[in-house]
């Protein structure tokens, strides 16, 4: 698919770039361009892979300058740029509209003008029914990829939706396994809370998927297994030997019990691929008319896709999958060996 062509990943320095970077670095790729604002992290990219294939350029998706400069010459970009963290959004939710919504309004429009034939749009299970302000700028930055869509041409706009990737920066497994190294209690918001769970490995396949398959304005979903929060942190004693107290701390501004990848009214026109749902923009064009004609009896009863209704891990599949992730293994290795 990639071959002899350049590729532009927004936001590359984080830990969808490393990854897909070492997805993509030994096959016929031409060119990976790494576009973020971060040159310490440029820094110790360009030394650790020391690949001519990666160019590094510095610049920042809110502006629409330095964009355009890094897409000349580009046939694929994955867009990854993005303000993450719950709490940072909360507190600056204009920083976030300026980067999550404004900033990928930047990069399909350079992405238009440049000639780009396919962008693939990250975006995450807090886009849907949001209720913090990192969520509601993901959902919105759906919005703007889909209208892109439905106007551009010549180019390909589609998207992705995934929820928590295990160990990602911020995530509540490495808090876990610090704290069980330091000898703390293990704080659990509330052990009845449910979290999708996927590797990096996963997210990567989804957004090759839908590379691969993704049609204007489609958003494709991994189906994806969950656990409780509790049965996580009980899971990573075992695993480690650990004895440490496991302390329920509350539900934290910004968090919802389960997280949905898809709503019901989505539920209603996804297509099931198997191992994916896509969710395929609707046909409704600028004269508004079906939006006030048309409507679906059967979105009533049709159950929304989430945190509580998928599989729940068994605490045996939940050991074998923490296991599994490269992060959690080296973790071990290094506390087996103390």
């Amino acid at each position: 698919m990639f071959k002899d062509k350049t590729l532009l990943i927004t936001g590359g320095t984080g830990s969808f770039g490393n990854a897909m970077l070492n997805r993509l670095l030994d096959t016929d790729i031409g060119e990976i361009r790494i576009f973020s604002r971060d040159e310490k992290k440029q820094d110790d990219m360009r030394k650790k892979y020391n690949n001519k294939k990666i160019k590094f350029l510095i610049g920042d998706v809110r502006d629409i300058t330095s964009v355009k400069n890094c897409v000349r010459g580009v046939d694929y970009i994955f867009h990854a740029a993005a303000l993450k963290q719950v709490p940072s959004c909360e507190f600056f939710p204009l920083e976030t509209v300026k980067t999550n919504i404004l900033g990928t309004e930047n990069v399909l429009s350079a992405a238009v003008e440049a000639g780009v034939k396919k962008v693939v749009c990250l975006s995450t299970d807090k886009a849907v029914y949001p209720i913090n302000a990192m969520g509601m700028s993901k959902a919105l930055m759906e919005k703007t990829f889909i209208s892109k869509a439905r106007t551009a041409e010549n180019i390909v706009i589609c998207g992705t939706r995934y929820g928590n990737v295990m160990a990602s920066r911020g995530s509540v497994i490495p808090l876990f396994i610090e704290q069980i190294k330091n000898g703390q209690p293990l704080t659990v918001t509330d052990p009845d809370m449910t979290r999708f769970l996927m590797n990096l490995d996963d997210a990567i396949e989804l957004v090759l998927y839908a590379f691969e398959n993704g049609k204007s304005g489609d958003r494709m979903v991994k189906k994806s297994p969950a656990a409780t929060v509790g049965d996580l942190a009980q899971a990573l004693k075992v695993l480690f030997h650990a004895d440490n107290e496991i302390q329920n701390i509350g539900i934290r501004m910004g968090e919802k019990m389960h997280e949905t990848l898809l709503t019901r009214e989505e539920m209603a026109s996804a297509m099931d691929m198997g191992d994916y749902f896509c969710i395929p923009a609707d046909e409704s064009d600028l004269n508004y008319a079906k939006y006030f004609s048309d409507g679906n009896r059967d979105i009533g009863t049709i159950q929304e896709y989430n945190s509580s209704n998928t599989h729940r891990l068994t605490p045996e599949e939940l050991k074998e999958t923490l296991s599994g992730c490269s992060y959690v293994a080296n973790e071990l290795k290094e506390w087996n060996h103390l």
